[in-house]
């Protein structure tokens, strides 16, 4: 059998020792997931549980790139009502109905008035500042949006069971955020580990909700007799 060369030798062991000093791949970020349960008077479970808000918060954490959404106003209604969007983001209101529409909000983190717009024609606005911004028609009393801006990029709604799963979480410290329109918002420091954090077992509480008439464009009740349509 002939002999190795020393020059084949020499690189043999050099292919070796690198393959044995390569690093191992950082493992993949897990998941943030549980259940979220709003309860309602008499200690029901709300039906509409699928539209809160999940997200979590961290110092320097990345915001999801801005852009354009919209909210229609169809039927007296606005659709979605629940809208979530990164911070820099558009949002348009087209206008579906036959009739007129002013849509507005009087909320410090993006307050806006879009005036007396009809059938076919769609305004929009820009949200740069994170917070729960309030929408309502200055026509129609009974129509209300919710816009969510955040500042950050892992975020979901929970499903029609109130089950939830924010994907590819980094390790960390946070701050995790449960908001739904009838129930006092929620916030709990959590600690998520390489493999996510799973099974929590989320609860808002709705029992004391009580409707309350939100005020027009001008800081007024509503006129009962002014809407024409």
């Amino acid at each position: 059998m002939p002999l190795m060369r020393p020059s084949h030798a020499v690189i043999c062991v050099a292919t070796l020792v690198l393959g044995f000093a390569r690093p191992t791949p950082a493992p993949a970020p897990g998941p943030v997931s549980g259940r979220l349960t709003v309860m309602e008077r008499n200690n029901k479970t709300a039906s509409d549980v699928g539209t809160a808000v999940v997200w979590l918060e961290a110092a320097g954490a990345r915001s999801s790139a801005p852009r354009t959404f919209d909210v229609t106003a169809e039927g007296k209604d606005f659709r979605p009502r629940v809208l979530v969007v990164p911070v820099g983001s558009t949002v348009r209101f087209p206008n579906n109905d036959p009739f007129n529409h002013n849509v507005f909000s009087l909320s410090d983190e993006g307050a806006f008035d879009l005036g007396l717009y009809g059938r076919g024609e769609t305004k929009l606005t820009k949200f740069t500042t994170p917070g729960l911004i309030r929408v309502y028609c200055n026509v129609h009393a009974n129509m209300a949006a919710f816009v969510l801006v955040l500042g950050s990029v892992y975020f979901t709604q929970p499903g029609g069971d109130g089950s939830f799963t924010i994907p590819a979480v980094p390790a960390g410290k946070y701050v995790l955020h449960a908001w739904h329109e009838r129930a006092a918002d929620m916030k709990r420091d959590v600690e998520v580990t390489a493999q996510g954090l799973t099974n929590l077992d989320l609860q808002l509480d709705a029992r004391g909700f009580k409707f309350v008439q939100h005020l027009n464009k001008f800081g007024q009740p509503y006129s009962r007799g002014g809407a024409r349509y």
